[in-house]
């Protein structure tokens, strides 16, 4: 396994200071009563493109070599990897070309188009989106830039963090969603090194748990193709290089419904007047629905991890209440 370091995590946040946005912090009193905790949200859903993976992202391919960068680059995703290399790419003048789900976001698929990538799409339910994306690096020598499961893209999803407790020193949670692991892997490293005794909890759909069971058996378990509004959380399986991250800093794995993520959903936007994506709303959810123990009179830091939502699903989830839904 690579070893990510806390000194490389430093060195990303040098990297992406003149190119990613510093994300504020967002508090609400109300949020606070439901908790039961003073909660502090890192608002990662007002990043370039929308979403923490710019940063994961711009940390990679930045450290491409001139001829790497000539040939260009390939990415599979279900939308916010795909938009942030595709954005990457623009602003450093290289060739991109992403593999999405025919079922992806519309609203996601535009704007990776938008940003300039050739877009290739997949039937999720048939293809396997990783190996068309090695298939197209072979065939045009273009750089792989996975999701999560790369040190480059760990070290620079791990800034958010170290800003989090730069802006919040004293926290005594740091909850994030988990896909494949980048995120939260980054973040823990940095969180510990900063504050050792800061308990890390990560946020799965129930439907797609394979952390949760990878990290109570001890092993990489892969989970069948799964459903859930969280569309940015159904990798199917954890990481090689994330796995034993996880298994290292993370306290617990909490699970939530869709109905549960719909209602964090609607909360942030009425409430906060926060426009944050169902993945995005996840660790929120977690913590409205009091799946995370021990958080009473306690400093709780949240990831909201992007904000890119499909109008027609946003419309469904904020006049339906449904929980059986």
């Amino acid at each position: 396994m690579s070893e990510i370091t806390f000194q490389e995590i430093q060195t990303a946040a040098r990297r992406l200071e003149k190119n990613a946005h510093r994300t504020p912090v967002a508090t609400s009193d109300q949020l606070n009563d439901i908790v039961g905790a003073e909660v502090f949200c890192k608002c990662e859903n007002l990043q370039r493109v929308g979403a923490f993976k710019f940063r994961g992202a711009f940390n990679l391919i930045g450290q491409l070599s001139e001829a790497q960068r000539e040939s260009g680059v390939v990415a599979f995703s279900s939308g916010n990897h795909a938009q942030a290399v595709a954005l990457v790419a623009k602003r450093l003048k290289i060739p991109a070309v992403i593999v999405m789900p025919r079922d992806s976001p519309a609203v996601k698929l535009a704007a990776t188009r938008g940003y300039g990538a050739e877009v290739i799409l997949y039937d999720r339910l048939k293809d396997n989106r990783e190996a068309i994306a090695k298939q197209l690096s072979e065939k045009r020598g273009l750089t792989l830039v996975p999701p999560f499961d790369h040190p480059h893209i760990i070290a620079g999803q791990g800034t958010v963090a170290l800003e989090f407790l730069a802006d919040i020193p004293d926290l005594d949670f740091l909850v994030a969603p988990i896909g494949g692991g980048g995120l939260i892997s980054g973040c823990s490293i940095a969180a510990h090194a900063i504050r050792p005794g800061i308990r890390i909890v990560g946020v799965e759909p129930e439907t797609a748990n394979d952390t949760f069971l990878s990290l109570k058996q001890g092993k990489i378990i892969s989970t069948p193709l799964s459903r859930s509004i969280a569309d940015g959380l159904l990798s199917p399986a954890p990481g090689r290089l994330t796995f034993p991250v996880m298994q290292q800093h993370l306290e617990s794995v909490a699970l939530v419904t869709d109905a549960e993520i719909a209602e964090a959903v609607r909360f942030m936007l009425i409430r906060m007047k926060l426009l944050v994506e169902p993945s995005g709303a996840a660790g929120v959810a977690a913590l409205m629905a009091g799946k995370v123990p021990g958080l009473r009179g306690k400093r709780v830091g949240v990831v909201l991890t992007g904000g890119n939502v499909d109008p027609s699903l946003l419309g469904m989830m904020l006049i339906s209440k449904d929980d059986n839904r």
